[in-house]
């Protein structure tokens, strides 16, 4: 089997057209040929429907009763009929898209005067009779020329379709191999940028575990955890008493419980932080302890309205701090590690660290939401020159089959010099 004949994208147009002008050379010639005709139709078409417009008007002008009804309207159908064989515009290019469209024009054309002419003629008869016959042998020679040129546009013409559609897959091929080329620019411009962003990134991330690692900042994060913990343990002890807090609140509100102002503001703040609640009080904790008594005797009010499962773990819970202390070393624990952090927080070298750490977490996170974007759009840009790779693949192919199909020759379009 012989090998294939390499073609450069950018001479298949010119190839192609030496190839199949032994072909279509005389067809072209034909075409014209044809148009040559059709202009000459049209023309005896309009000279004849303006032969009946011209002696209708002398008839008119007449002014005989007998004839000036029938003239009026030969006048009209000449008129009517010339406006619509003079819409027709015969085009210069032998483009088949073009003469196909020409020819539906022409065939519409055509189809509307046979109807005009067939309307009209009662209407006439038995004047104009001449003038009838010459207009039907016109219109029967453009009827003809029509057909004619239908029947060369299908039978013979239609492989010119597949040069145009040829030639049209050339520029679609060149326009969307220009487009690739613009995705893979747009895709190293990402790829740099993802990389120096991913530099950048590392670059930080080393910076902030540099800072972390100062022995100041983990004494603070240590400090931080053992906050936290004691946050998490003052929750626990105050667990039970949550829900009686909230309707104590809500009873002193509504004015059926009294509760003096201060002891509302600590009993709002137990709501909200119990922690630092705990650890700014006063030692022995006097505000709560007030507010567990005046929660107890408005359990024993029977004012509350909770459960008796949650009276019950409240009750055990308000005794256990006002008997046994309960929270009293939890209450010095929450001191000390609050003032441990003042402390540490007051340290110029620990404010120095912490606007260091706060301004490269910033950084970072703008740096890692660019990388998200620069990410998504490299992948949007991936899948983008898959589909283009396969479209031009595919348009490859077909150009490839249509030379085929009109040259009988096996080609292989080389899409890069």
């Amino acid at each position: 089997m012989s090998q294939p004949l390499q073609i450069q994208l950018l001479s298949v147009k010119e190839w192609l057209s030496r190839e199949t002008a032994p072909l279509f050379g005389p067809l072209k010639d034909k075409a014209a040929s044809l148009l040559k005709e059709v202009r000459v139709r049209i023309d005896d078409a309009i000279e004849s429907s303006q032969k009946i417009f011209e002696n209708s008007e002398r008839e008119i002008n007449k002014n005989n009763q007998k004839t000036y009804r029938f003239s009026r309207n030969a006048n009209k159908f000449a008129q009517n009929l010339t406006e619509t064989v003079k819409a027709v515009v015969v085009p210069d290019s032998s483009g088949y898209e073009k003469l196909h469209a020409f020819c539906g024009d022409l065939e519409k054309v055509v189809a509307t005067s046979d109807q005009l002419r067939r309307g009209a003629y009662p209407y006439i008869s038995p004047y104009f009779i001449f003038d009838r016959r010459r207009l039907d042998v016109s219109l029967k020679r453009l009827y003809d020329i029509t057909k004619e040129f239908r029947d060369f546009l299908t039978m013979k013409y239609a492989k010119f379709k597949t040069v145009e559609e040829a030639n049209s897959s050339v520029d679609r091929l060149l326009q969307i191999i220009n487009e690739t080329q613009k995705s893979q620019e747009n895709r190293r411009t990402t790829e740099e940028r993802r990389g120096v962003l991913q530099q950048e990134i590392t670059k930080t991330q080393q910076k902030i575990a540099q800072i972390q690692a100062e022995a100041e900042l983990q004494e603070l994060m240590k400090l931080n955890q053992r906050i936290e913990e004691l946050r998490e343990n003052v929750k626990h002890s105050l667990r039970y008493l949550q829900k009686p807090f909230f309707k104590l609140q809500s009873l002193a509100r509504t004015g059926e419980v009294a509760v003096p102002l201060d002891e509302m503001n600590t009993l709002g703040c137990y709501l909200s932080d119990p922690y630092t609640t705990l650890a700014t009080e006063e030692n022995g904790y006097p505000v709560l302890k007030s507010i567990l008594q005046r929660l107890n005797t408005t359990i024993s009010q029977n004012k509350l309205k909770l459960k008796s499962t949650r009276i019950r773990k409240a009750q055990d819970q308000i005794n256990s701090i006002l008997s046994k202390d309960s929270l009293g070393q939890l209450q010095k624990d929450c001191k000390e590690a609050l003032s441990q952090r003042k402390q540490l927080l007051a340290s110029e070298a620990i404010a120095t660290l912490q606007n260091d750490l706060t301004l490269l977490q910033s950084q970072l996170g703008e740096l890692q939401k660019e990388n998200e974007f620069i990410s998504s759009r490299r992948k949007a840009l991936q899948d983008e020159l898959g589909k283009q790779q396969e479209r031009t693949e595919y348009l490859r192919k077909e150009l490839e089959k249509s030379i085929f199909q009109l040259t009988n020759k096996n080609v292989q379009i080389a899409l890069v010099a």
